[in-house]
């Protein structure tokens, strides 16, 4: 249900944000967006509504200056970024940034402050990582590199190895190979809620996990990267696995630690999403996919989170279900209730 005294402050406020309501004018018989800028009315001719389709069963007539009956600027934005994001995953070659604007029919200008936006990253970001992920699952199924090159969209090979030691966390050799010839240390510490892992190549933390014994921790490492050399290196890593005791112990702020994390393209654009759910706070797994401008894809944002493997560094414990449920969680929903009450706590005592 609407929460009237909301609804009513942003009509005030013509906020034009708020776009999961309409209000009618009954002297007028008219019904408008939140944000129209005809004069406001009074409060007690004042009705709202939560579609167009109920405001004209009431009897009421779409406002002609803010078309309340038209699609939203905002389901007109995701459209438009949706068929752009299509023609980065699909075309052959890296559209230019006109020929993406001509196809959301909006000029470029706009087109790229909007694609921003809605995706959290540049058209040229996004197909950077579209290609990267591509290229890494089709190392992973053990094609030739040279065609797993080429096949994800690269110009070159040069390009290629350019950027995937930093973008993949090992050169395509090594990935195809399933980390053969890579050496990963880890450091295993006790927290308040268990045992937590923190594994890292020579680029950065590439797997932290929470269980309720060291020896699972240490087979789901093994399993993770079966063909590289798994060490122990409580000293080396004691700085890191330190942060992780003190994040889960007394949050103060989202871990920020040097990260070598090895996923899809669509992976990797969830886990940013993840990163700047701000502490104390959750979103749906509806929101974000709403955020990544494929509101659709609901499933696979779930599917996302299942797969990350940084525990706590990617905050894939903020996300719920839509209802309010906590969800499931790879490391127990126990463990994730008190993380989060844990974190709302900290920001609570923050704020006052």
């Amino acid at each position: 249900m609407l929460d009237l005294d909301k609804c009513w402050a942003a009509v005030e406020a013509r906020d034009a944000a708020a776009d999961n309501f309409f209000y009618g004018v009954v002297t007028t018989g008219v019904y408008c967006r939140p944000g129209c800028a005809s004069r406001r009315p009074l409060r007690a001719n004042t009705v709202f509504f939560e579609t167009t389709a109920a405001a004209e069963a009431a009897g009421l007539r779409a406002c002609k200056r803010c078309r309340p009956s038209d699609p939203s600027s905002a389901s007109r934005h995701l459209a438009a970024v949706e068929k752009a994001c299509a023609l980065l995953r699909t075309g052959e070659t890296l559209p230019s940034l006109a020929e993406l604007a001509d196809a959301a029919a909006i000029s470029r200008f706009h087109f790229h402050r909007v694609f921003k936006q809605v995706t959290g990253t540049t058209p040229r970001d996004y197909a950077r990582t579209h290609r990267l992920g591509a290229f890494a699952q089709k190392l992973d199924a053990g094609e030739d590199i040279a065609q797993a090159i080429y096949a994800s969209g690269f110009g070159s090979s040069s390009r290629a190895y350019e950027v995937a030691p930093a973008a993949l966390g090992m050169t395509p050799a090594a990935r195809r190979k399933r980390g053969e010839g890579e050496t990963i240390r880890f450091a295993i510490v006790m927290t308040p809620i268990g045992w937590a892992l923190v594994a890292a190549t020579g680029r950065g933390v590439c797997m932290t996990g929470l269980g309720d014994d060291r020896e699972s921790l240490i087979a789901a490492l093994r399993q993770r990267f079966p063909a590289a050399q798994v060490v122990a290196d409580e000293a080396g890593l004691k700085q890191w696995a330190d942060r992780i005791v003190q994040f889960i112990t007394a949050p103060d702020r989202n871990l920020d630690l040097p990260l070598d994390i090895r996923g899809t393209a669509f992976q990797a654009r969830v886990w940013r999403a993840l990163q700047k759910i701000p502490l104390g706070r959750t979103a749906s797994y509806t929101e974000i996919a709403r955020t990544l401008g494929q509101p659709k894809a609901v499933r696979a944002v779930a599917q996302a989170c299942a797969a990350n493997k940084v525990a706590l560094v990617v905050p894939c414990h903020r996300v719920i279900r839509r209802d309010g449920d906590l969800g499931g969680y790879r490391w127990g929903v126990e463990r994730k209730r008190a993380l989060l009450d844990r974190e709302r706590a900290a920001a609570n005592d923050e704020a006052a």
